[in-house]
This record gives structure tokens, C-alpha cells and sequence, in this order.
């Protein structure tokens, strides 16, 4: 499903470059479930962002699908967001003055989806994150764990083929954490979703097909 070949990240100012990301190669197989691990700054996120097509690599080539994301431009890039990749991240991201359903329905927004259709989708996302109940509240109102469903039906609304998270579980406890993370799996399990998590939590990692690490941008396992 997604191929890097060569991708290097180079983030440069007037007085610095930093090289965030060196020489990585790796292939991810459709409804593969894939940990990223390593020391913080050493580029994971920034390679999560490669992969979801929110960031460009300085070099290197990126596939997903069997398509060379290369000379797209804006509508391509963000027609293979909206309809293939889903996200999910640390801090949640939910708009604090919408509903827990408005804060789903975004991605639809995007789709020639009548208002009925949206909803209905919105509905079968939070159940499958068990807050159907919860619709009408808003983020405020909800504790963190139950926030971090919200973003994950969110992500997985537009039933996305590549499902992207980064830390999904920093901001919780231990069994929230085990909430979360048994949702990811569901999710890759029963509807073939593939799923790229960034963590450091290695307990969580164990529990995917493989891990790739790495270390001061540059892939070591």
C-alpha cells in the first residue's frame, strides 16, 4: 500500500538545516499494523506526515497505492487525504465549540454526501467507538479517553484505507491507553485497516505485525 524509497527531509533557515529524515526505505502492506518507535526528535512524525501526504520529502520517492506522489498538485493531494488516509493524533484536535457529531461529520463535509448520509456514517463511526450516546456533547464535556474516540471516529468516518496515528495514547492513562489501542486493533483486524502508530510505548508496539525504529532520522530496524 505505501512504498518510501530514498526519503530524506531537510528543514532549512537562513543560518541552520536540519536533517530530519535520512535514507528511509520500507514497505507497508495493505491491512499490515505498523509501530514506529525511537527517541523523541528522531523523526517519526515527521515521517508519519510524509506518508500522509501532509509534508513533502527533500528526496526520495513516495507510493501509495502503486501511484508516485510526485508533481501533484493541491487537488490530487488532498482528494487522496480525504478519501484514503485517516489521522489521528496526540492531542486530539476536536473544535471545542462543535458538537461531538459536527466534530465527526468534518471529513464529510468534503464528499457529495447528502446531510442524511453524513449522519448516518457519523453515527456507525461513534458507535464502533462506543459514544453514540455522546453525540450531542461537546468536547468539554467528555474526559480525554473519550475525546480521543471522538478523534477516532473522526479519522475513520470516511472509512480511510490508511489509518495514521501519532501517539494516540500519550495524553491518557493506562487503561484508557488499552481502550484505545484495542479500538486500533478491532479496526485493523475486522475491517483490514492499515494502520502506521507512532509510539513509545513498547508494550503497545508488541502488540502490532512488526516495528520500525529509528534513530537521529535514519531507519535502523
Amino acid at each position: 500500500m505505501v512504498d518510501l524509497e530514498g526519503i530524506e527531509k531537510v528543514y532549512q533557515t537562513d543560518r541552520i538545516e536540519t536533517l530530519a529524515l535520512s535514507g528511509i526505505n520500507f514497505h507497508i502492506e495493505s491491512g499490515e499494523f505498523v509501530a514506529v518507535m525511537g527517541p523523541s526528535g528522531c523523526g517519526k512524525t515527521t515521517l508519519l506526515n510524509i506518508i500522509g501526504l501532509l509534508d513533502v520529502p527533500s528526496a526520495g520517492k513516495v507510493h501509495i497505492d502503486g501511484k508516485q506522489i510526485k508533481n501533484w498538485d493541491d487537488r490530487q493531494i488532498s482528494a487522496m487525504r480525504n478519501n484514503r488516509i485517516g489521522f489521528i493524533f496526540q492531542s486530539f484536535h476536536l473544535i471545542k465549540d462543535l458538537s461531538v457529531m459536527d466534530n465527526v461529520e468534518i471529513p464529510l463535509l468534503y464528499r457529495r454526501l447528502s446531510g442524511k448520509e453524513r449522519k448516518e456514517r457519523c453515527y456507525r463511526a461513534l458507535d464502533r467507538v462506543g459514544l453514540t450516546s455522546r453525540a450531542h456533547h461537546r468536547p468539554s464535556q467528555l474526559s480525554g479517553g473519550q475525546q480521543q474516540r471522538v478523534a477516532i471516529a473522526r479519522a475513520i468516518v470516511g472509512q480511510p484505507a490508511l489509518l495514521l496515528a501519532d501517539e494516540p495514547t500519550g495524553n491518557l492513562d493506562s487503561q484508557m491507553g488499552r481502550d484505545i489501542m484495542e479500538i486500533l486493533l478491532v479496526l485493523n483486524r475486522d475491517e483490514k485497516t492499515t494502520v502506521v502508530m507512532v509510539t513509545h510505548d513498547s508494550h503497545l508496539a508488541d502488540q502490532t505485525n512488526r516495528t520500525v525504529h529509528l534513530f537521529d532520522g535514519r531507519q535502523v530496524s
